[in-house]
């Protein structure tokens, strides 16, 4: 297995083109696992501790946020809770405070695992992913697009995430997760709302309970027209929401939980984080 360490992006892009077959590495909390077990033995490991820039985090006058690809779990809690207070509380959930000084979102997005932890905030937040290739340039992905099936996603042979860019909160946002135990642990189900009073709609992203992370797009829509974003939430209106997310999974039976488990947490989480972001939704407004 050969080790590839270059310095610089444009390097990198380069061994990318020459060696598609390179498994990119940064935290290595996933690659290194799977190398370790015998489940994939890759040609080479493309190492990309060296490229400072996918460290890097920003937030603009606008609004405007990109967090690099090798920005950690840790640094999203400490720096970015403010402005990704979603992603902030998914990263929370991640692994021990080991893996969340190691483990990076774009580390967390090439795996493509259905029960990744960063993907249901970013799906809820309508994230963009911005990857590159040498050849044919940047392009972004709608996070919506960017999971193709199980671990499988769009970045193509010689394609590599740099970044990924998302407006900072325009209201409030909150992550739930299901698990065996409070800690360490992979989500049985996971879910993530954000509401985006500017736009009047509601986001969300579902998290291991279907081939892909996806949005429960027939529940947004249901609130697009039943909202009323100066009064309280109508407590049918949310259970008729949670069934409705119930609905956009397609989970099955595993070690973790059984199809209809995890059908019925993803319901009480939907119903219960729409709850908490909408009352934090009237209180911004009362003060």
């Amino acid at each position: 297995m050969d080790f590839l360490r270059p310095t610089t992006w444009a390097e990198v892009l380069a061994a990318k083109a020459d060696q598609p077959e390179a498994l990119p590495v940064q935290g290595g909390t996933d690659v290194m696992v799977e190398i370790n077990f015998d489940v994939r033995r890759p040609p080479a490991l493309l190492d990309l501790t060296r490229i400072a820039e996918l460290r890097e985090w920003t937030v603009e006058d606008g609004g405007g946020c990109r967090v690099g690809a090798g920005v950690t779990y840790a640094t999203v809690i400490e720096e970015l809770g403010g402005a990704l207070p979603g992603l902030a509380q998914a990263s929370r959930t991640v692994g021990s405070p080991q893996i969340r000084n190691r483990g990076t979102v774009g580390g967390n997005l090439g795996a493509a695992s259905p029960a990744g932890d960063s993907h249901p905030p970013l799906l809820a937040a309508g994230a963009e992913i911005e990857v590159e290739s040498r050849d044919r340039g940047i392009r972004l992905i709608p996070a919506e697009e960017f999971y193709l099936g199980v671990k499988r996603s769009a970045l193509l042979p010689d394609e590599l995430i740099r970044a990924v860019r998302l407006r900072a909160a325009g209201g409030p946002q909150y992550f739930s997760k299901v698990g065996t135990r409070n800690a360490m642990v992979i989500a049985v189900c996971s879910f993530a709302i954000a509401l985006h009073p500017e736009d009047g709609r509601v986001g969300t992203g579902v998290g291991s309970a279907a081939p892909t992370p996806l949005r429960a797009l027939e529940a947004e829509e249901f609130l697009r027209g039943e909202l009323d974003w100066d009064a309280p939430l109508d407590p049918a209106l949310a259970r008729r929401f949670g069934e409705l997310c119930a609905g956009a999974a397609s989970p099955i039976d595993d070690v973790r939980g059984t199809a209809g488990y995890r059908r019925h947490a993803i319901g009480v989480m939907a119903r219960r984080t729409l709850t908490w972001a909408w009352n934090d939704h009237l209180g911004r407004r009362a003060a």
